[in-house]
Parts: structure tokens; sequence; C-alpha cells
């Protein structure tokens, strides 16, 4: 089954929205990025270099889960780009279809560290990047995820991910 939505996880600086953006273009699939949906009291606490809490995400994951639903209403097919760090959080954006499919950037400390300390004008700080591996609940195999590895270039890792989709499980 083609999913209506695939949501592109991972921590900060993982490139979340790099290969969301390609995956959707490559698919001629809307495109949102999750960031776009926090309320500023969010933007600024992370960019104070305060973790938010359960409480400071669910309004937040909640405007995504209603972008995805409109989304599947509509009868379209969209990419949306958003860290889902736990599954709890996962559940709450799926809302129980099954027709929402995880792509998970995989990768190390290390790896995404050095990716952020290179980028610019972003309000999520590189002192954040441990609370993100920190509440990091990777999926597990009942919730099919697809798990892409991030060393790889954005090209390759959307060619994976297309190649994936065609052959569902």
């Amino acid at each position: 089954m083609t999913p209506a939505v695939i949501i592109v996880m991972g921590v900060a600086g993982s490139g979340k929205t790099t290969v969301a953006s390609k995956t959707a273009e490559r698919l001629h699939w809307r495109f949102a990025e999750a960031d776009t949906f926090h309320p500023p009291t969010n933007i600024a606490r992370m960019r104070d270099g305060i973790p938010l809490t359960d409480e400071d995400r669910w309004p937040w994951l909640d405007a995504i889960a209603a972008w995805i639903d409109s989304v599947r209403a509509a009868g379209e097919h969209g990419v949306v780009a958003c860290s889902a760090l736990k599954r709890a959080y996962r559940a709450r954006l799926a809302g129980g279809h099954r027709d929402v499919r995880f792509v998970y950037l995989k990768g190390d400390y290390d790896l995404v560290a050095a990716r952020m300390s290179g980028r610019t004008g972003h309000y999520m700080p590189l002192s954040l990047l441990q609370s993100q591996f920190d509440a990091l609940e990777e999926p597990d195999p009942t919730e099919s995820a697809i798990v892409v590895p991030i060393e790889k270039p954005p090209e390759e890792i959307v060619a994976a991910i297309v190649a994936a989709l065609d052959h569902p499980l």
C-alpha cells in the first residue's frame, strides 16, 4: 500500500528537511516542515537552549497531525519532516492510520554534531543535541519504519526511500 503521508523523522541535524523535501519533490507530493508548526514560545525555548517538554510538544504534534489529516482527507499525498522522537509522538501523528509511514534517518551523535556545527541560521543549538538523543526511541519492528543511514548523500537516501516504498512490507 502506498502511504498517504510519509513522516521523515530523526534527531535535529540528521537531514530531515533536506531528505523530506527532496522526497516530496521526487514523488510530486506535498511537503511540510514540522518546525513551521511550532508556536513562538517553543522556538524561543529552543533558541535559549531549553529542551522542550512533552507538554510543550503536544499542541505542536496536534497541529502536524491536523495537516496530515487534511492531506489524507483531500485524497492527496504528503511528506513531512518531523523529529517524532518518541513512540507516543509517532502514535499521535499517525492517528491510527495505517497509510502514514515513518522514515527514520539514523545516524550517530558524532556525525550529527559535525553537521550541526557547520550549519547556520537554525534556532536549534548544538547544545540541545544530546537531549534529542536522550529522548529518541528508535522505531521498533511493529512500527514498520523505513530505516535509512544518514552517511550517504541526500539523493541516495531519497532513492533508498523511494525503493522501499515500491516494495512495501
